[in-house]
């Protein structure tokens, strides 16, 4: 497929030619779900965590003799039935995340960025500019009428990567950290010529 090719100040300098095993698949609406739920399963902390019955604190006596008061019998004060008891089955510190095939994850890439040129919302760009400031990086944005854009480039400048990073709206990733998740969550996908070829060589 070919697209028009912009500057970073929304002038047409030339047209590019994408691959189609990339950006012409057929988009697999699963197969991103399964990334995203993937993704975000590793993102979380797992902190979360309760006191059991043996971690409360408190005597470890029992309460009062096992027959002949006429109340239900009773090992531990500690138990889950009374106050300062321990919780059952509570949240415990662990890892959510797990394996997804190599496979998966590269078609669901494929199917998001496929997506993403099917809907019209695909960008290339030249190359992104070495401006410092945020204003300038603002400017060009709005000149571009962007309100959630996401651009990959090959590698990221620290100056323009600092510069970019307070502008509402955009983000700024190399192609090493590009993923279905922000691909999916930002309204336009902007990609560099030097960003598509390392998309290229990432899922040849």
């Amino acid at each position: 497929m070919k697209l028009d090719v912009f500057n970073f100040d929304a002038e047409t300098t030339g047209s590019a030619e994408l691959p189609d095993e990339i950006f012409a698949a057929a988009p697999r609406a699963d197969i991103v779900a399964r990334v995203i739920h993937w993704q975000l399963a590793k993102r979380r902390a797992g902190t979360h965590k309760v006191k059991g019955m043996g971690e409360v604190s408190g005597t470890t006596r029992k309460p009062y003799k096992q027959k002949g008061t006429g109340n239900a019998r009773q090992g531990s004060l500690r138990a889950p039935q009374f106050r300062t008891g321990g919780a059952v089955h509570g949240p415990v510190v662990r890892d959510h995340g797990y394996s997804l095939n190599k496979k998966v994850r590269r078609l669901g890439l494929i199917s998001a960025l496929s997506a993403k040129a099917a809907a019209g919302k695909l960008v290339v760009l030249d190359e992104v500019s070495d401006l410092s400031k945020t204003k300038d990086v603002a400017a060009r944005v709005k000149k571009f009428g962007w309100r959630s854009a996401l651009i990959v480039d090959a590698a990221v400048a620290e100056t323009f990567g600092r510069a970019a990073r307070n502008v509402k709206g955009l983000d700024v990733l190399p192609v090493v950290g590009a993923n279905v998740y922000d691909i999916v969550r930002h309204d336009t996908l902007v990609v560099t010529k030097a960003g598509i070829e390392g998309l290229k060589e990432r899922l040849a």
